[in-house]
């Protein structure tokens, strides 16, 4: 049985795994049990071999309205010396980099289906994702600048990798909405879809021919793009040629090679 948790919910279907955020009386503002969670939910779908595929999305009105603006007066100690006031606040803030990152470091691919509201701890959430699907509601902003602070907890490191800067400097610095249309011709959402429920079965549609392929290798590509991304050129290419000297199964490489041929669908174990 999958974990249950306080504020996502948490199913699996046909090997997909959905998590939905799950504040809707705050239209899934993430609080502190939410980043904890985040982090435990995603460590635990890494792990479980019956999961290929995770859809991320958020329940009620709302996909995310960002960060809980009750956490400040928990993550802002009270102690007299300015010096360990700030790094208490820098070791809570690196610990909620590592609750996201969770998703990133997670072996499965991870699809975001975001409808409406995306801002602030939101977006650095989704920015997490390998890819983005949205309802032609959906809006994102870096809201974070409007309360007077720089966000901090990887927008300003993902984002300039998924969008061009100086986007990503107009957003940060005035912290307007970017709508769902230009998401997409930015190259930050792969597709918009007319509304909620069309996203949801088109980001299963999409999941569902994911989990089809080997797991193994499609782990392997998760690996090798975010290596890439933070790598030179040479580094990513002598890392794919030593991953498959270890890791390219030719019992897989033999079922897919066998299923091209008599134009059927191969059976990969998990």
């Amino acid at each position: 049985m999958p974990p249950q948790y306080e504020t996502l919910s948490l199913s699996i279907e046909d090997k997909i795994a959905t998590v939905a955020l799950n504040r809707t009386d705050r239209a899934n503002a993430m609080n502190t049990p939410m980043w904890r969670e985040l982090q435990e939910c995603f460590e635990w779908l890494d792990a479980e071999p019956g999961v290929r595929v995770v859809i991320l999305s958020g329940n009620g009105k709302h996909f995310c309205a960002g960060i809980d603006l009750g956490m400040f007066g928990e993550v802002i100690s009270d102690h007299a010396d300015p010096a360990r006031r700030s790094e208490q606040f820098r070791r809570t803030v690196l610990r909620m980099q590592d609750n996201l990152s969770a998703i990133e470091k997670c072996r499965k691919p991870v699809l975001a289906a975001i409808h409406n509201t995306c801002i602030g701890g939101g977006v650095d959430l989704t920015c997490c994702c390998d890819m983005r699907y949205v309802s032609a509601d959906a809006h994102f902003s870096i809201r974070e600048i409007d309360i007077g602070m720089t966000a901090d907890v990887g927008t300003l490191q993902r984002l300039p990798h998924l969008i061009p800067q100086g986007v990503v400097r107009e957003l940060a610095y005035t912290g307007r909405t970017m709508d769902a249309e230009e998401a997409c011709r930015l190259g930050f959402a792969n597709r918009v879809f007319e509304d909620r429920e069309a996203l949801y079965a088109g980001v299963r549609e999409i999941a569902q021919s994911i989990a089809a392929k080997t797991p193994l290798a499609i782990r392997g590509s998760k690996e090798m793009l975010v290596y890439a991304r933070d790598h030179s050129v040479a580094d990513g290419l002598n890392y794919i040629a030593t991953w498959n000297a270890g890791m390219l199964s030719q019992v897989d490489l033999g079922a897919g090679i066998t299923a091209q041929a008599q134009k059927t669908t191969a059976e990969y174990d998990d």
